[in-house]
């Protein structure tokens, strides 16, 4: 049966009944909407979206399988005068690797495979003022992590000047980008700050086994 705005949306997988969901028109399917540093996962056919500035959406499916999602996630400003790559063990670092290795791992345990993995990134744009290395930083840290760990970009749109609207369907690896007018900059900037400040305030910690 075909799902319509007044059908359920699909059963979100523990650990994501928290992500906020609706029906979207223009897709004509369910998609989950992402907060900086949130991360979504699913089974189902539908959609995951997210508005980025700085911020980079590394989105990560299983191309055999159809099984994947999206993240959204900014570094900490700090980590010495060589940025993240001044320590393996940098804050900044073990920020992204966290934001990476969570969506990566629940790929995986939900039946993904890591050979058939593939990665779309996003974002990155120079929307910060008197912060303009923030999303060059962003983008060398996922090329860095995804060389890393020997997987394969296959698609990407990141850098320049401005914010973008990504929605990604993880079950087809369908990927719509608008790059947003300069008017929306403000709001993304602040929403952005604010993140950039709860992230300095409380590093991640622990540390995550990829699968």
């Amino acid at each position: 049966m075909a799902l319509s705005p007044t059908s359920r949306p699909p059963l979100a997988l523990p650990g994501f009944e928290h992500i906020k969901r609706g029906w979207n028109d223009t897709y004509e399917a369910f998609s989950a909407r992402l907060m900086p540093g949130e991360y979504y996962v699913t089974l189902h056919d539908e959609g995951v979206y997210t508005t980025l500035g700085s911020c980079i959406s590394a989105c990560i499916r299983d191309r055999v399988r159809g099984i994947g999602g999206m993240n959204h996630f900014m570094l900490p400003a700090s980590g010495g005068k060589d940025g993240w790559k001044s320590s393996g063990l940098s804050a900044a670092t073990r920020y992204g690797n966290f934001a990476m290795e969570h969506l990566i791992n629940d790929i995986l345990k939900n039946g993904g495979k890591r050979e058939n993995l593939e990665v779309k990134l996003f974002g990155g744009g120079r929307i910060i003022a008197n912060m303009t290395d923030v999303g060059m930083r962003n983008i060398a840290f996922a090329h860095d992590y995804i060389e890393t760990e020997g997987l394969q970009v296959t698609a990407e749109d990141v850098g320049d000047v401005f914010p973008r609207m990504v929605v990604y369907f993880p079950k087809t690896g369908r990927v719509r980008v608008k790059r947003l007018r300069s008017l929306h900059n403000n709001t993304i900037a602040e929403q952005e700050i604010r993140y950039l400040t709860t992230i300095e305030d409380k590093p991640v910690s622990g540390d995550i086994e990829l699968f």
